[in-house]
C-alpha cells in the first residue's frame, strides 16, 4: 500500500468522510486543503437515477457561471459576411470559414469550443469525424449554432459551459479555480446545482439527484446535502 504525501494526511484531518456538507461548508473546507503547486480546479460532480440508454432521461443543457471558470477560453466562429466583423467585435479568437475547415482537417485543434451560423452547418458536417469524438461538435441546444454570432461568443467567453451526462448517468463540471474566494465558488456552485435541478427529465420518478460531490483536482471529495 502507497505510504500518503504529508499533503495527503493533513487533507484525510480535514475531511469527515461521513459527514453531508453544506455547500459553503464544503467550500470554506477546500480552502483549507494545502495547496498544490498549481492553481487546482474545483469540480462539481453529480450521481443520477436515470438511464442513459435511454433517450428521454438524457439530461443536457448550458449554464453560465456568474464568476466564470478561471480558463481562458478560445473561440472559434464558423461564419460569412457580415457575421465575421460581428464576431471579431465580440473577440472571437478565430473567424472564418473554409480555410478553417481546411486547417481543422490537417489536425489543427488550438481552440476549446465552436460557434457556426446555421447556414455553415452543412460545411461543417464534414468535420464530424473529427470534431465528434471531441465533443466539439456545435448544435442548437448547447447555443453554439445561432444567428446572434455576438451574444454566443460573449456568453462563453463570460462564463457558459455545456453540460450534458457520462455514459454511467453522471455530470462532471469545472466550476471555477481553487484561487477563487470562497463566495465566488459557492455562487458558481450554487447556480450550477439549481440548473441541474431543473434539469430532470419528465419521465424520472422519485428521486433525480442521489449525490452530489465538490473537489479539487488534487483533493478529495466532500459530498453535498441535496
Amino acid at each position: 500500500m502507497a505510504k500518503l504525501t504529508k499533503r495527503q494526511k493533513k487533507i484525510n484531518e480535514l475531511v469527515d468522510k461521513d459527514k453531508l456538507y453544506s455547500l459553503n461548508e464544503a467550500v470554506s473546507t477546500l480552502k483549507k486543503f494545502p495547496q498544490a503547486k498549481f492553481d487546482e480546479t474545483v469540480e462539481l460532480s453529480f450521481n443520477l437515477h436515470i438511464d442513459p440508454k435511454q433517450s428521454d432521461q438524457l439530461v443536457r443543457g448550458t449554464v453560465i457561471l456568474p464568476h466564470g471558470t478561471g480558463k481562458s477560453v478560445r473561440v472559434l466562429v464558423f461564419c460569412k459576411g457580415e457575421d465575421v466583423k460581428k464576431a471579431e467585435a465580440a473577440e472571437a479568437d478565430f473567424v472564418g470559414s473554409d480555410e478553417l475547415i481546411k486547417k481543422i482537417n490537417g489536425g489543427w485543434m488550438d481552440f476549446d469550443v465552436i460557434v457556426a451560423t446555421p447556414e455553415m452547418m452543412r460545411d461543417i458536417s464534414k468535420l464530424g469525424r473529427v470534431l465528434g469524438p471531441r465533443g466539439l461538435m456545435p448544435s442548437p441546444k448547447a447555443g453554439t449554432v445561432t444567428k446572434d454570432i455576438e451574444k454566443a461568443v460573449k456568453e462563453l467567453k463570460g462564463g457558459k459551459i455545456e453540460f450534458k451526462n457520462s455514459k454511467n448517468g453522471n455530470i462532471y463540471l469545472a466550476i471555477g479555480k481553487i484561487s477563487f474566494d470562497e463566495a465566488a465558488l459557492a455562487d458558481n456552485a450554487g447556480c450550477v446545482i439549481e440548473i441541474i435541478k431543473k434539469s430532470k427529465p419528465a419521465v424520472v420518478k422519485g428521486v433525480f439527484i442521489k449525490g452530489i460531490f465538490l473537489a479539487t483536482t488534487m483533493g478529495c471529495g466532500l459530498k453535498i446535502a441535496v
